[in-house]
């Protein structure tokens, strides 16, 4: 049996790939409720920081049978034996009773074993300060600090907006959130609704009714490490992706 968190939330997401039509919108919306920097020069896709990557996948058959697919990929906060938890040697990255898996910054001196350790690639390392264009600064959020020189940084399911419904909560006198209250600026600003966000131990919850539907997937889930990330898609060529399976483990598998 899984482990429930002791105060009974474990926040989670569900991304319909059926519905994401790759224009971006999640990724552009998470640069700038997080304080994202980037270069003038972003080509060199190896030193750049994007904590919500958007890939787009093919089955590889001749048109007219050619399909297209796009999936937006955060951190999957995973839930059992977090790789990236695990080797930290400074305890800079940790998993909440919540399932958020966060990083604290100043604990983080940049050995970058998360990086390699990290299944998904989630993980991005700030090889230079930070900077903006002249005058850009004045619209960076307040509620997120930029991060420094030397240190990893990752997808946070904009943590702070969680503090920010806690405390408007507290202040009308309630201990719980409803639902809806409490979203990432991704979920937010996806036109197409693509994305759902909640707690997945709530079983009247939108999000963990869409990661029972028979069509959902984690990616990589031979792993063990349970991500709460889930993705639903009706075309079975992009489920049988998901585990990356060699033909042996395949033939096996079948």
């Amino acid at each position: 049996m899984k482990e429930v968190h002791k105060n009974g939330v474990k926040w989670g997401m569900v991304i319909d790939l059926d519905k994401c039509t790759g224009c971006g919108a999640c990724s552009v919306a998470c640069q700038a409720e997080n304080n994202i920097s980037f270069r003038k020069d972003e080509t060199d896709r190896l030193r750049r920081i994007s904590w919500l990557e958007i890939y787009q996948i093919s089955n590889h058959l001749p048109y007219p049978h050619t399909r297209v697919i796009h999936m937006p990929r955060p951190c999957m906060h995973c839930d059992h034996h977090t790789p990236c938890v695990s080797v930290c040697p400074a305890s800079a990255t940790k998993t909440g009773a919540d399932g958020v898996v966060s990083q604290v910054y100043p604990r983080c001196f940049g050995c970058r074993y998360c990086m390699a350790a990290c299944p998904y690639h989630a993980r991005y390392f700030n090889w230079w300060d930070p900077t903006w264009p002249k005058g850009m600064e004045k619209y960076l959020n307040p509620d997120v600090s930029p991060r420094m020189r030397g240190v990893v940084e990752k997808c946070s399911f904009c943590y702070h907006r969680y503090h920010r419904a806690k405390n408007k909560a507290f202040m009308e006198g309630r201990r719980e959130l409803r639902e809806g209250e409490y979203i990432p600026a991704c979920v937010e600003a996806c036109p197409s609704k693509a994305m759902t966000f909640g707690n997945l131990n709530d079983p009247h919850s939108e999000v963990a009714r869409l990661a029972k539907s028979p069509f959902a997937f984690r990616l990589l889930e031979k792993l063990g490490s349970e991500p709460k990330v889930y993705y639903i898609c009706t075309q079975d060529w992009v489920r049988k992706q998901a585990d990356n399976y060699l033909e042996e483990e395949r033939l096996r598998h079948e």
